[in-house]
């Protein structure tokens, strides 16, 4: 697993940290989840939930980990968690530090089937998000059916957005729908300054990016932390 900072610029603390999955090798997710069938989906999401947390506690991650899920591999979603509970008491890491992102790595199913993923996880305490919101499946007909805790704006809607009116304006939908649900908004995918910028005067206050830290291979790197305009 890398490591990548959500920051809160808000407070100027972490948030938390995204856990990615790399191969031993440090191979990018994409090489290792171009490997992932139907017959292995279901021992690579427990095993990645299972390192992201042992991981999570041997660094002594202060703030919330970000664990990507694959809707699609868990069948019964109390059943699927236990190892990851396990893992959480084994390794003294706190269960409600625990946030799960819906990945858009592969094509939804069944949305009732995951309605009930994100009422269990909820039931449990764990926080929510869909990642990659704007992408493929994440969007608003997603939304209509649960509302997550977090949504995580893809970055291609972040990408160049100070100097792209339409990306603006779609943007600011976005966040006056989480505003009116209750959702915090996280972006990701920040790169420059100007994007930051233009993403912070909008109200967005949780951060992700090459801007502020890249992942770091086992280990929690370091912030650069933006100055704030004014």
């Amino acid at each position: 697993m890398a490591f990548q900072p959500i920051i809160d610029v808000r407070t100027r603390e972490i948030f938390a940290y995204e856990a990615l999955v790399r191969g031993k090798g440090g191979q990018g997710a994409g090489v290792i989840l171009s490997q992932v069938t139907q017959e292995n989906r279901y021992i690579f999401d427990q095993t990645c939930r299972v390192t992201a947390v042992a991981l999570a506690s041997r660094l002594q991650m202060p703030c919330f980990v970000s664990i990507n899920f694959l809707p699609n591999a868990v069948y019964q979603a109390a059943t699927c968690i236990r190892a990851t509970l396990e893992a959480a008491r084994a390794h003294g890491f706190p269960t409600s530090r625990l946030i799960f992102e819906i990945t858009e790595n592969e094509k939804l199913v069944d949305k009732e089937h995951l309605k009930s993923i994100i009422r269990e996880y909820r039931r449990q305490g764990f926080k929510t998000a869909i990642d990659d919101f704007g992408a493929g499946y994440a969007g608003l007909n997603l939304l209509a059916e649960f509302q997550p805790d977090i949504i995580k704006l893809d970055m291609e809607m972040v990408r160049a957005i100070d100097t792209d009116p339409v990306r603006q304006a779609i943007v600011r939908g976005i966040l006056g729908v989480c505003a009116a649900l209750g959702i915090e908004s996280i972006a990701e995918g920040v790169e420059t300054s100007g994007e930051f910028e233009t993403l912070l005067g909008m109200g967005v206050g949780l951060f992700q990016g090459y801007l502020f830290a890249k992942p770091g291979f086992e280990v929690l790197p370091e912030v650069t932390w933006p100055e704030l305009p004014g």
